[in-house]
C-alpha cells in the first residue's frame, strides 16, 4: 500500500537537516573493555542501571550481574583516565554492548561526529557524511545492522535525544548536543532489548553517550586543529576542581569548528559552548547539571543523481557565488557545457544557485543521583531542549516578486521539548529490580517561505544562512504545520543471578506516543489542495517484551542471547515529505488514520565471545521482522516527482558480525570485523498504474557486506594507526535496478606525545590523512527519499583525501 501526495519541486522532500595509550586501552575499549566506573550502557544480557546512568553506591554490579566491591572511590572520577577503563577489561563482559572509550576517540581528528568514530569501530554500524569529519548536517546519516538512525534509541547522560535523521523534527543530532571532546566514552547495544531506555524510536539497538565529569583538580586543555581547505578548530576547556569542602565543582568548555567546502565554495561554521557542574550529596550521591548551546552555519553541498555524475563529473556543485551564471542559467539563455546531457530533468535545473542550513540549540539537564539506602538507588533526570532550524535553497521553480528567475525557498521548524525520567533499582537477594517512567512533551512546528532575491546588478543575493529578509518579508508562504507529540513510557525489570557465571534478564516496557496538530496555513494558490492533513495519530503498546541471559562457561568465554520487542512511534514532517501529515490532502490523511498501524518488530540475537590478553574475538547473529514498514519514496521525473508514503508490509532481516582483535605483544594491535546482513521487502507495492516488484529486494541504502580492519602501534611517546574499511554495493531504488558500487576508504594518523613543558601537561602533536587513496565514492544516500525505480536526484558524493594537524596541551 503506497500514500501518495504532489510535490512542489524535486527538493520538497528535503525539509529538515536532521536532516592509548597502551596496547590494552587502545583495543579492548574497542571490542572488550568496559569502564568500572561508569557502565550507563545496559546490554542486553546485563544487569540494568536506570535512566542510563551509573551506579555509584559502594557495592556495584557488574555488566555481567555479577557483584563485586567497588575498589575505586564512591565519587567515581570521570572516565578519561585510561587506567580506570582498562582495569577490570580482563574480566568483564557485557552481552551484545561494545564500548568507546577515550583512547580510540583520540586517535580521530578532534571535533569528528561521535558517530563516525563509533562507526569506524564497531561491527554492523554504517556511518556516511559528504565530509571529512561528518559535521555536515545534510549530508550525514548512520546505519545499525540494516536500521536506519531514526529507529534507534539514542541518550546523552540519560537525556533521550530522539530521532537524530535530517528530516523530521522530532530531535537532536548528538554533534549538536555535546561537544566531542567532553565525551568520556560511547556505547552500543546492538540487540533489541534495553528497555530502561528513554526512546519512541528504538526498534534496532540503543547508542549511549556519557558526558567528562569535572576533574577534582583545576585545570584545563586547549587544541588546536589545521587542515584541507583552511580548516581551522579551536577547543578550550576549563576545570575548576573541587571549589569546597563539599566537593563542588565544575567545567567550561567552549569549541569553534570552521571550514571551507572542499567541493565548490562556501564555508561551514560550527560553534558550541557547554557547562556541567557536579555537586556530591555524600560518598555514594551526587547532584549534576549540564547546558549546552550550538550554532551550526553551513553552506551545504549539491545533491546528485546518477546521471549527473556520469555524465558531467563527479565535481558538479552550487554555482555559488556567481550570481550571473545562476541567473542567465534560471533565465534559460545559458547552459554549462555538457548540462543539456542530462535527460532526466530540465537541464537548467542541474545545479542550483546554494543551498545550506543554519541550526541553532540548547539543551539542559538536571540530574539526581541518589543512594537510598545500600540495596535502593533512585534516579531522575529534568531536561528540556530547544532549537530553530532553517534549511534553504535557491528555487528556480518560483521567481521573486522583483522579477530575479529565482527565490530563495526556506523551510523554517522549530522544537521545544521539555521531559523526564525517574528510574530506581532494588538489589536484593539474587535480584536486581529496575522500574521507571519517561514523560516528554514535543511542540513542533514547520513551515515554507519564499524570499526575494535580487535583479542581477542591484544588489547582494541572499546568503543561505541568512539573513532572508534582506528585500522585504517572505512574499509566498506556501503552508505551516503545528504539531504537539506526548510520549509516556514505562519499564521494569529483573536481572536474576542465577549463578556466580550465569545471569538471566527478563523485562518489559509500556509506551504511548501521542501526536495531534497538522496544517494551521494552507495556501490554496500554491498546494492546490482545499485542506492540507491535520489530526491526530497515537502509537501505543502496553507491553513489549525483552528476555536474555549470559553465561560465562569458561574462563575467558561467554554466550549470550536476547530477544525483544520493540515499537516506533509516528514521526512529522509537513506537506510533500516523508510523514503521514505531509500526504495530498485531509483526505488522504483521514484514510490512514484508520488504516496505517505503528512500525513495530523482533528482534533475536545470540551471540560468542572469548577474551584473553592476546585475543580477543566475538561473533554474533540475529534475525529481525519488521511489521508495517513506512518508508519515503520518490517516483515521477527529477523536477516534478510524486513522493510516496511506502508501507512496505514486512522486512525480513538476518545477518551476522565477527570481530577478532590480535595483540602478539606490547604496543601493537591488530584489529579486523567483517559484517553481512540480508534485509528484503516483504511484498510487491501496488499503484493503479504500475506494480513494483519489490518483494524479496534488498533493503536500500545498506550494504550487505563490511569489513573493517585497525592496525596500532605505540611505542614510548609516539604512535600510530590506520584503518581500512570496505562497504559493498548498495542499492538505490527499491526494486534495486539502480545501485553504487562498492569502496574502500583508509585512513591514516600519528601522534606524538612530548610531556611536559612547565605549565602545559602533556604537549602533544597529531596528524591525520582522511581518504588515503584519494577514492571516489558515494556516502549519503536517499537524502531526498529513494526512487521506487532507476533514478534520482538523491545521492551526495564523499569527501577526497584530506590532511588535518592538532596540536594540544593540558594545564
Amino acid at each position: 500500500m503506497a500514500y501518495t501526495y504532489r510535490a512542489t519541486s524535486r527538493f520538497s522532500s528535503c525539509l529538515l537537516v536532521r536532516c592509548s595509550t597502551g596496547i590494552f586501552s587502545a583495543v579492548l575499549l574497542t571490542s572488550t573493555a568496559w569502564a568500572a566506573t561508569a557502565s550507563p550502557g545496559t546490554s542486553a544480557t546485563s544487569h540494568r542501571h536506570p535512566v542510563g546512568t551509573a551506579p555509584a553506591s559502594p557495592v556495584t554490579t557488574r555488566p555481567n550481574g555479577a557483584a563485586r566491591t567497588r575498589h575505586l572511590p564512591p565519587a567515581a572520577p570521570k572516565p578519561d583516565s585510561e587506567s580506570i577503563v582498562v582495569q577490570t577489561s580482563r574480566a568483564v563482559s557485557r552481552g551484545s554492548e561494545e564500548a568507546v572509550g577515550k583512547a580510540v576517540m583520540e586517535q580521530f581528528v578532534e571535533g569528528t561526529n561521535p558517530l563516525k568514530i563509533l562507526a569506524a569501530r564497531t561491527p554492523g554500524l554504517s556511518f556516511s557524511s559528504g565530509d571529512a569529519l561528518g559535521l555536515d548536517a545534510w549530508s550525514s546519516s548512520l546505519y545499525m545492522r540494516g536500521f536506519f538512525w531514526d529507529r534507534l534509541g539514542m541518550t546523552l547522560d540519560g537525556v533521550p535525544l530522539n530521532d537524530q535523521s535530517y528530516n523530521t523534527i522530532s530531535g537532536l543530532n548528538v554533534s549538536q548536543a555535546i561537544i566531542t571532546d567532553d565525551i568520556g566514552f560511547m556505547s552500543v547495544s546492538q540487540g533489541g532489548g534495553a528497555v530502561d531506555v528513554p526512546s519512541n524510536t528504538n526498534l534496532g539497538g540503543a547508542i549511549r553517550f556519557v558526558s567528562d565529569d569535572p576533574a577534582d583538580k583545576m585545570g584545563g586543555k586547549l587544541s588546536q586543529v589545521f587542515g584541507s581547505n583552511s580548516s581551522f578548530r579551536t577547543y578550550g576547556r576549563f576545570d575548576t576542581g573541587a571549589m569546597n569542602r563539599t566537593g563542588t565543582k565544575m567545567y567550561l568548555a567552549y569549541a569553534r569548528s570552521d571550514t571551507q567546502k572542499w567541493k565548490g565554495y562556501g564555508n561551514q561554521l560550527g560553534q558550541q559552548a557547554e557547562a556541567k557542574l557536579v555537586q556530591p550529596v555524600n560518598n555514594a550521591s551526587k547532584v549534576s547539571a549540564f547546558m549546552n548551546w550550538s550554532n551550526n552555519s553551513q553552506w551545504g553541498y549539491a545533491d546528485q543523481s546518477l546521471e549527473i555524475l556520469n555524465n558531467l563529473g563527479w565535481r558538479t556543485e552550487y554555482f555559488y557565488p556567481d550570481y550571473a551564471t545562476a541567473y542567465h542559467v534560471a533565465q534559460g539563455t545559458y547552459l554549462p557545457p555538457g548540462y543539456d546531457k542530462i535527460t532526466g530533468q530540465e537541464p537548467w535545473s542541474v545545479s542550483l544557485y546554494d543551498g545550506g542550513q543554519h541550526q541553532v540549540s540548547y539543551l539542559g539537564a538536571l540530574n539526581l543521583d541518589f543512594e537510598m539506602t545500600d540495596h535502593l538507588r533512585w534516579q531522575t533526570n529534568f531536561y528540556g531542549n530547544s532549537e530553530v532550524l532553517y534549511t534553504t535553497y535557491g528555487d528556480p521553480w518560483q521567481p521573486s516578486a522583483t522579477g530575479a528567475p529565482f527565490s530563495e525557498q526556506v523551510w523554517e521548524s522549530r522544537e521545544v521539548r521539555y521531559g523526564m525520567t525517574s528510574a530506581v533499582r532494588y538489589d536484593i537477594a539474587r535480584n536486581s529490580l529496575n522500574s521507571g517512567i519517561w514523560l516528554e512533551n514535543n511542540n513542533q512546528e514547520s513551515g515554507q517561505y519564499f524570499f526575494n532575491e535580487p535583479l542581477l546588478g542591484q544588489g547582494a543575493p541572499l546568503k543561505t544562512i541568512g539573513p532572508y529578509n534582506t528585500y522585504g518579508p517572505a512574499f509566498l508562504t506556501s503552508y505551516d504545520f503545528k504539531w504537539t507529540t506526548n510520549t509516556f513510557q514505562y519499564f521494569l525489570a529483573d536481572t536474576y543471578h542465577v549463578l556466580k557465571n550465569l545471569d538471566i534478564h527478563a523485562g518489559f516496557r509500556s509506551m504511548i506516543v501521542s501526536t495531534s496538530g497538522g496544517a494551521n496555513y494552507n495556501n490554496t494558490d500554491y498546494t492546490g489542495e482545499a485542506a492540507l492533513a491535520n489530526g491526530s495519530m497515537t502509537a501505543a503498546s502496553a507491553f513489549l517484551p525483552n528476555v536474555s541471559a549470559n553465561w560465562r562457561f569458561l574462563p575467558g568465554h561467554e554466550l549470550y542471547f536476547d530477544v525483544a520487542e520493540n515499537m516506533r512511534g509516528y514521526t512529522v514532517a509537513p506537506w510533500g515529505s516523508g510523514s503521514l501529515w505531509g500526504v495530498q490532502n485531509q483526505d488522504a490523511f483521514k484514510t490512514l488514520q484508520h488504516s496505517v498501524k505503528p512500525e513495530k518488530d523482533w528482534v533475536y540475537l545470540v551471540g560468542y565471545r572469548y577474551t584473553s590478553p592476546v585475543v580477543t574475538a566475538s561473533l554474533d547473529g540475529y534475525h529481525a521482522d519488521v511489521r508495517h514498514r513506512l518508508q519515503q519514496a520518490t517516483e515521477g521525473t527529477l523536477n516534478f516527482p510524486i513522493t510516496t508514503m511506502v508501507d512496505t508490509g514486512s522486512i525480513s532481516m538476518y545477518g551476522m558480525d565477527a570481530g577478532l582483535t590480535f595483540r602478539p605483544f606490547r604496543g601493537l594491535s591488530i584489529y579486523n570485523s567483517v559484517s553481512y546482513n540480508h534485509s528484503t521487502y516483504g511484498r510487491d507495492l501496488v499503484e493503479p498504474d504500475a506494480v513494483y516488484a519489490m518483494k524479496g529486494k534488498k533493503v536500500v541504502n545498506f550494504p550487505q557486506v563490511m569489513y573493517k580492519a585497525s592496525l596500532s602501534y605505540a611505542w614510548r611517546g609516539a604512535e600510530a594507526h590506520i584503518d581500512a574499511n570496505y562497504y559493498s554495493k548498495r542499492y538505490f531504488s527499491y526494486v534495486n535496478d539502480t545501485s553504487v558500487p562498492a569502496y574502500w576508504l583508509v585512513t591514516l594518523g600519528a601522534k606524538y606525545h612530548f610531556g611536559d613543558y612547565g605549565p602545559l601537561k602533556n604537549l602533544s602533536l597529531g596528524f591525520n590523512v582522511y581518504n588515503l587513496l584519494n577514492t571516489k565514492y558515494i556516502s549519503m544516500m536517499g537524502e531526498n527519499g529513494n526512487p521506487l525505480s532507476g533514478d534520482y536526484q538523491s545521492l551526495e558524493r564523499g569527501a577526497v583525501r584530506q590532511f588535518f594537524g592538532t596540536v594540544s596541551a593540558s594545564f
